[in-house]
């Protein structure tokens, strides 16, 4: 179960996830062994998965991001979704139903670079067909 403590030093962590036991102790009124204690139950439980960061709008509104739909052979789907991970402009990759089988969101400095890496994701095999969408603009996130 997780405490109200434990909510504070979460929601600390999603403001900065690289912020210090020393820095997260002085805030939420907990002493620094605490702190750390709680952040390895929290780890070990499962709760903290990873530390990651966010990138700046500066940066990230230049991206250009495209969803790919991939219709893919059911019998390799598994070894395209390891290909697919290997692919480090690839940020998600959903299972989804309907017409295709995954989703991936690409995203890519140029037009020429994301032409590039959507050559390589078709030519996988057992790719059988793709339909990618160019994200124009973001109307609304959480």
């Amino acid at each position: 179960m997780i405490t109200e403590k434990d909510e504070e030093l979460l929601a600390i962590l999603r403001c900065n996830a690289r912020a210090s036991v020393s820095d997260i102790a002085r805030a939420t009124g907990v002493s620094r062994t605490a702190i750390q204690n709680r952040l390895t139950k929290l780890e070990n439980s499962g709760v903290i998965k990873a530390y990651s960061i966010v990138l700046g709008s500066e940066y990230s509104n230049q991206l250009i991001s495209a969803n790919v739909s991939l219709k893919v052979n059911p019998n390799l789907r598994r070894n395209i979704c390891i290909a697919l991970r290997k692919i480090h402009n690839i940020s998600h990759i959903y299972s989804i139903s309907g017409q295709y089988d995954l989703l991936a969101t690409i995203q890519a400095q140029t037009l020429k670079k994301l032409n590039e890496i959507l050559n390589i994701v078709c030519s996988l095999e057992g790719v059988e067909r793709t339909n990618s969408s160019i994200i124009l603009d973001t109307v609304f996130e959480k």
